[in-house]
């Protein structure tokens, strides 16, 4: 009677399989259950941009003679974004600017916590030029300043092809690790020291680097505490990593390991390619490779071993090539390929996103992967909308709506120093099943790709007030309905950003989503 169990329920799980239904205890570690027919997500992770510094005139570029054209297709849904007032009137001491290819490379704006509150002005989006301008930068009104298709020339043609979302923000206000931290746990508060530089009420709002007891190639002392996504799919046994050029010592000093890898941007400015703050994953114990000692093996990418999954970005290409690209992976590049202004650039950007993106997709596991592109902050960089504020906050580095106050508290055991949603940031979704052509104006913030993880592989809650609980939806991006999987894979010219070819993996071009545009 058991034997007969066995081989009836044997039998259920091939049914439901051939009809397309996953089946938790039907797949291994190495072919978890999935709730979408997603196998891999890879988070490209860049570095401070507001969506209208890219996408603000959107889908219309000017097209001067001697920079790459763009031209949108016939329907092209339109973002909300730099209106004709907008540029002509704009309530701010400068209006907005357009940066040409010869101005890829610029000063950096201020993106700090506070100073990203006081531009927004209680929602007025009046005060950039005074409060987030950089300090480097010599002529402050190119804090309003924006590019077009013709030097962000390879994201827009992305977005021609793929899903959009002109109305996804930062969590929190702040830099580059209150980013970070958001997007692999909805959670900035835990910090240890509980203040210092970068940490207010033990909650991050700067850049403070992690602890050098958990990073040898970090300069600071700041520990998280709690769950990150690490932990909740270690905890299922799925593959994943976070992989960031620079990583892999160039050598080590006293037994310390060492990262002095340097690059040069297009303009020839040189950086230290790894950037601690920017590696979330090494704040916490649990997940941390203190050494930055690398795979055991090829083979080991993605699982647990001495590297305790976090990686330089050739792990990435590596395991990419040898067919066995983990679950979930986060792709940090080099910082003069990272977008941040001052070491990197738009252009620098492009080659390394058009690289990655024609390798996933030239690969076997291109068929069931989701590429998202985000960013971790704004820089400052103007941008119109004014965001909902969901996570209040009355501590001293608050300053949204006075000294002391942003927006209001409802809860009075909600961790401090969260205020948010912060800056809105552009946010993309390549997959062959994306919606194509299509704007979503769905509500997202960072922990939003987050809980697409956690929902897609069952994980559950970071808990503790994570924001991954009330994180927007990125379903509306995709089509997995009956005519889902069909987008065609689109590859780019890394210098330029122009197509170079567009193939669907079927044979056919692939059905269009414009239909579905939300505004």
């Amino acid at each position: 009677m058991r034997k007969l169990k066995l081989l009836a329920s044997g039998l259920l799980v091939v049914a439901l399989a051939a009809v397309g239904i996953t089946v938790a205890g039907a797949h291994g570690p190495s072919d978890p259950a999935t709730s979408t027919p997603i196998k891999h997500v890879v988070v490209i992770f860049g570095e401070n941009i507001s969506f209208d510094h890219y996408f603000g005139t959107y889908p219309n570029a000017t097209n001067p003679a001697g920079e790459p054209s763009f031209h949108a297709a016939p329907g092209t849904p339109t973002v909300n974004g730099l209106t004709d007032n907008l540029l002509r009137a704009n309530p701010n001491t400068d209006n907005p600017s357009r940066l040409d290819r010869t101005q890829a490379v610029t000063c950096s704006q201020n993106h700090g916590y506070t100073a990203e509150q006081k531009a927004f002005d209680s929602g007025a989006m009046d005060r950039f030029v005074e409060f987030t301008a950089g300090g480097s930068c010599t002529d402050k009104s190119i804090v309003m300043d924006y590019y077009d298709g013709n030097t962000v020339t390879g994201m827009w043609n992305l977005a021609q092809h793929f899903a959009l979302n002109d109305n996804s923000f930062s969590t929190n206000f702040g830099p580059s690790t209150v980013g970070a931290i958001n997007l692999i746990s909805g959670q900035t508060h835990g910090a240890t020291p509980t203040t210092g530089s970068g940490v207010e009420n033990g909650t991050v709002i700067g850049d403070p680097d992690p602890s050098t007891t958990l990073d040898d190639c970090a300069k600071g002392n700041t520990t998280m505490s709690g769950k990150n996504i690490g932990d909740l799919l270690n905890a299922k046994h799925i593959t994943w990593g976070w992989f960031e050029g620079g990583f892999r010592p160039t050598g080590t000093s006293g037994g310390t390991a060492v990262c002095a890898s340097t690059h040069a941007n297009v303009a020839g400015g040189v950086s230290n390619d790894y950037v601690p703050h920017h590696e979330p994953f090494e704040y916490y114990a649990s997940t941390a490779n203190p050494h930055h000692v690398p795979p055991s093996s090829a083979g080991m990418i993605g699982r647990t071993d001495q590297a305790n999954h976090q990686y330089d970005m050739s792990d990435f290409d590596t395991a990419l090539a040898h067919g066995d690209l983990p679950a979930v992976s986060f792709l940090k590049a080099a910082a003069y390929q990272d977008a941040h202004p001052g070491n990197s650039d738009p252009l620098d950007e492009q080659t390394f996103v058009a690289n990655e993106i024609d390798a996933i997709e030239r690969s076997p596991d291109w068929k069931d992967t989701a590429i998202v592109l985000a960013y971790d902050d704004s820089d400052g960089w103007y941008d119109h909308v004014m965001s909902p504020i969901l996570s209040g906050s009355a501590a001293p580095s608050d300053a949204l709506n006075g000294p002391g106050k942003c927006g209001s508290v409802k809860d009075p055991n909600a961790y401090p120093d969260r205020c948010g949603f912060g800056p809105r940031q552009p946010l993309m979704v390549v997959s062959p099943y994306a919606k194509q052509n299509f704007v979503d104006n769905t509500l997202t913030d960072q922990s939003s790709i987050l809980r697409f993880i956690e929902d897609n592989w069952q994980l559950g809650r970071i808990g503790d007030q994570s924001t991954d609980a009330n994180a927007g939806t990125l379903q509306n991006m995709f089509d997995f309905g009956r005519h889902g999987g069909h987008a065609p894979r689109v590859f780019l010219a890394p210098s330029t950003g122009e197509v170079t070819g567009v193939d669907g993996h079927d044979g056919h071009r692939g059905r269009d989503a414009r239909h579905g545009h939300g505004h």
